[in-house]
């Protein structure tokens, strides 16, 4: 099975599994084609914990689910140094925490303080973790898919943006059409039948994708041709969200702070996995388009004019890809 054979079938089996959000299924296979970390939001009863592990059971992968709750600790997820007495001499001995995982779940991340979600900032972005002096690397298939809820206030601490900025795409699910809807409840029936051993699920059969097509299939993607053209446009949207005037009076008063040199690296792998995906051997400007939404809405800090006149952040990121052109 080639690379871009495994990866379809990946992508079947979670839709197959999570009925209506084919959009957002791609957006999560592009983050582990980009080999990066995805912040999924939504409200509550949308799937974001069992998209996480539609996607874990298609792997030959181990997933780590972490809980986050106000009374968590750092060292609860990175894990520390435990003493042992051994023939009657101590001795620290690092237990690893449940960070150390290939896909991590960090459900409902926004119910901790900002001391243990900053716990992850070292293995989001320099792939170890650090504890007592000593520097322990993660798998080298590791990726965190973080959920938060945006209604629910209390309780919840807002991520900060430092970790905010580590996370390559954030995708906002939203509610299932009608139709999509009724299929949701159709395939739960047939997953209750399952259970009681009077069928086997779907998924049961499917055999699983190994870890060496992902990286496979990242190999291919590296070898993605980009254009000095589409350099300079994924340059130019990124300054745009920084030197909003140049461009546009109305993005100036929208915009408080624009995207970090992280926003352009993060648009430029997401486009050259996007056109991966759809078959192409080079990235054209509509798959910077299509990743800008996701790539981009969460490193823009919005003025308060922005919110009094009822804008959110897709709202001044589809601005921006209005108001700055192609270049030639």
């Amino acid at each position: 099975m080639s690379p871009r054979e495994a990866i379809a079938a990946l992508q079947q089996h979670v839709e197959r599994s999570i009925k209506g959000q084919g959009d957002v299924i791609r957006q999560i296979v592009i983050g582990l084609l980009a080999n990066g970390h995805l912040l999924l939001e939504s409200v509550p009863g949308l799937a974001k914990t069992r998209m996480v592990k539609s996607v874990a059971a298609s792997l030959d992968a181990q997933m780590r689910r972490i809980q986050f709750t106000p009374d968590l600790l750092p060292a609860d997820i990175t894990g520390s140094d435990i003493l042992y007495q051994d023939a009657g001499k101590n001795s620290l001995r690092f237990q690893p925490g449940p960070v150390f995982g290939n896909l991590i779940l960090a459900d409902e991340i926004n119910r901790a303080p900002a001391k243990v979600q900053s716990a992850l900032l070292e293995a989001m972005e320099e792939r170890q973790v650090s504890v007592g002096g000593t520097t322990h690397p993660m798998p080298a298939l590791f990726m965190v898919l973080a959920t938060q809820n945006p209604i629910e206030q209390e309780g919840t601490y807002p991520l900060p943006e430092a970790q905010m900025d580590r996370f390559l795409m954030k995708v906002l699910i939203t509610y299932p059409a009608a139709g999509d809807e009724r299929d949701v409840l159709r395939l739960v029936r047939g997953e209750e039948i399952g259970s009681t051993g009077a069928r086997a699920t779907p998924h049961e059969a499917q055999a699983k994708v190994p870890q060496a097509a992902i990286f496979a299939a990242r190999e291919e993607i590296h070898g993605i041709h980009v254009a000095d053209a589409i350099d300079r446009y994924i340059i130019d949207l990124v300054n745009a969200s920084r030197t909003p005037a140049r461009f546009d009076a109305e993005l100036a008063k929208w915009i408080a702070l624009g995207a970090s040199p992280r926003g352009g690296i993060a648009l430029d792998r997401a486009a050259r996995a996007n056109a991966w995906l759809a078959g192409r051997d080079h990235v054209t400007p509509d798959d910077v388009r299509a990743m800008a939404l996701p790539t981009l809405r969460h490193r823009l800090i919005l003025s308060y004019d922005a919110s009094a006149d009822g804008l959110d952040a897709d709202a001044v990121v589809n601005k921006l890809v209005e108001v700055v052109a192609v270049p030639a």
